[in-house]
């Protein structure tokens, strides 16, 4: 392993080389970006038909990468994030919000970022970064939890796992007359969101650019973290971007998929010869659903692509206010989603059915105004993981692979396409070798943490190197549900109706959609793969029950299209 004074050399004098105009010992600002939700083909670099002209700016500059993975779930994704450490050894063996009672009482499920992490900002803050954040937390609702007690120096933090987008209304209740509320922290503060001209993204993107220019005399590198909380249901956006796409979405699932497909090989993102999943047949294709239902499916279509388009202008706000202030030509730009598109239901979970159904206003008129609540469902959802399979909660690749771009300054991989696989934790050691900063191995600050597993990007960034990762080697585990891809190779087990109740194969050099499943005609490679799985959850910490990807809920819900009913 590479001790501190070569990471640091090394670093200097990479940047003094990337950005000739400025002192070799001017470490580079970072600002990580990270949406909810966000689906793979979704914004224009990747395929999609949103207008997305900030973040294709950034594709254009920099190096947008198709096999980029996390996990199938954003507060996982998010603490492996930050660590750089599997999820299951940093609390997050399970989302706090669908834990069960025999997980809650084993180590590795504290729904918390444990005592035994240790995040990359904190090891930048302690070498001379300032550190922001502004957005969705998820890790910790307690105010030792907060991001103030995580390395960052400035934060406003929604805390849960989604929000409204006008207000703080929350996303479940145990209460059918009492709406659910969304908790959020001021530097550690409890604290309530503006009762008038609150928006999200361009709340978040405010108090982010306001944190970057308190401090912007004083010299000292910073690394901003912007956590959108859009586009995640409730699906909500501002009525002039609304309108730009009113019946843009008529056409349906099928239509949106191909064009999206279509665009995607020309990219040359996905190989010419490329087939699609189109969707499980749990669900219904778009001619079987009712005039009325293509009609509210319509609509909150143009709302989600409201929601990315907004989201985009935002980010657009803030790379303009660093290239005013002088600071974008020294600044590292991250872009992710934290999972793939979301096609469950958070009805099933408490009584939020029955208070949405009394309470919420998801008439087609009002769908995407505040006081409305509706979801983006399985159908679109398969769209914005076109062209794989599934979508978040699940590890096929729709759920797990999410469009990324890294932008550095002046770097030979301008415009390029990286085909090969990274994972999430790659990115604190990536950022940790560009600020010249020593990982802290197994101890910091007197007490035992958590070593990163992930490994530094940077030659595949400045185009020094063409892989990540000699051989992938990754697995996932979430309630139940399994997967692990070595090389090439992957193995999927879903329960069913989702997925076959038995371990799948698949070959994704050849079949990314995972259309095609080999385990018969490939027995030893099968047997090969589920024995590294059983390594890696050993190793983890995985904690797994009888049932437990079967349990009813979230993920399991197949009540999309009725609720749909309920719309007028």
């Amino acid at each position: 392993m590479k001790t501190y004074r070569k990471v640091a050399l090394a670093a200097a004098v990479l940047w003094s080389m990337l950005t000739p105009s400025l002192a070799a010992d001017q470490r580079p600002n970072v600002l990580l970006i990270v949406a909810d939700d966000l689906g793979y083909s979704d914004i224009g670099a990747f395929g999609g038909e949103i207008a997305t002209p900030h973040l294709d700016g950034l594709a254009r500059a920099g190096l947008r990468m198709t096999q980029f993975y996390t996990s199938p779930f954003c507060s996982p994704t998010r603490a492996m994030l930050l660590s750089g450490a599997d999820n299951h050894r940093v609390g997050f063996g399970s989302m706090a919000e669908l834990m069960t009672p025999q997980q809650r009482s084993r180590a590795g499920y504290e729904g918390y970022l444990s005592e035994r992490t240790v995040t990359f900002p904190q090891l930048l803050r302690d070498a001379g970064y300032h550190t922001y954040m502004a957005g969705k937390w998820h890790l910790g609702v307690r105010e030792e939890h907060a991001p103030s007690n995580r390395g960052f120096e400035q934060s406003y933090a929604m805390l849960n796992g989604g929000a409204g987008h006008f207000d703080q209304t929350g996303i479940i209740t145990d209460d059918p007359d009492k709406a659910p509320v969304a908790y959020y922290r001021d530097n550690g503060k409890d604290t309530k969101v503006p009762a008038e001209g609150f928006f999200s993204s361009e709340f978040f993107a405010s108090r982010l650019i306001s944190y970057i220019d308190a401090d912007k005399a004083d010299g000292k590198p910073f690394f901003g973290y912007l956590a959108f909380t859009a586009p995640h249901w409730p699906l909500q956006a501002p009525d002039e971007y609304i309108r730009k796409y009113d019946g843009a979405y008529d056409v349906g699932y099928d239509v949106i998929r191909e064009r999206r497909l279509t665009r995607m090989k020309a990219l040359g993102l996905v190989p010419k010869d490329m087939q699609p999943y189109v969707g499980n047949p749990v669900w219904p294709r778009w001619k079987e659903l009712t005039p009325q239902q293509q009609r509210i499916e319509s609509k909150r279509m143009a709302v989600y692509a409201a929601m990315v388009e907004s989201m985009d202008a935002q980010i657009g706000r803030v790379l303009e206010y660093l290239r005013r202030t002088g600071k974008l030509d020294n600044t590292v730009v991250i872009f992710l989603s934290d999972n793939g598109a979301d096609g469950n239901t958070v009805l099933d979970e408490g009584a939020t059915r029955e208070w949405a159904h009394r309470h919420a206003d998801n008439s087609v008129a009002n769908t995407g105004r505040r006081g409305s609540f509706a979801e983006y469902g399985p159908g679109w959802a398969q769209v914005g993981s076109t062209p794989f399979n599934m979508y978040k909660a699940f590890m096929y690749e729709g759920g797990i692979a999410v469009p990324a771009i890294f932008t550095l300054p002046a770097a030979a991989t301008r415009g390029q396409v990286a085909r090969v696989p990274a994972h999430v934790t790659d990115i604190a050691p990536t950022v940790l070798d560009l600020a010249g900063v020593r990982a802290p191995g197994t101890s910091y600050q007197g007490r035992e943490v958590v070593q990163l597993e992930g490994r530094s990007m940077l030659g595949l960034l400045t185009g020094r190197q063409p892989l990540v990762h000699e051989e992938f080697l990754r697995g996932w585990e979430f309630n139940g549900r399994r997967a692990l891809r070595k090389g090439d190779w992957k193995i999927v087990l879903a329960n069913k109706p989702w997925g076959t109740g038995q371990w799948q194969l698949f070959n994704l050099a050849r079949d990314r959609s995972e259309l095609h499943d080999l385990a018969r005609r490939h027995p030893a490679k099968l047997r090969e793969l589920v024995a590294e799985y059983e390594q890696y959850a050993h190793g983890s910490g995985v904690v797994e029950f009888e049932g437990l990807a079967e349990r009813p809920g979230y993920s399991n819900g197949r009540k999309y299209y009725e609720d749909l009913n309920e719309g007028r």
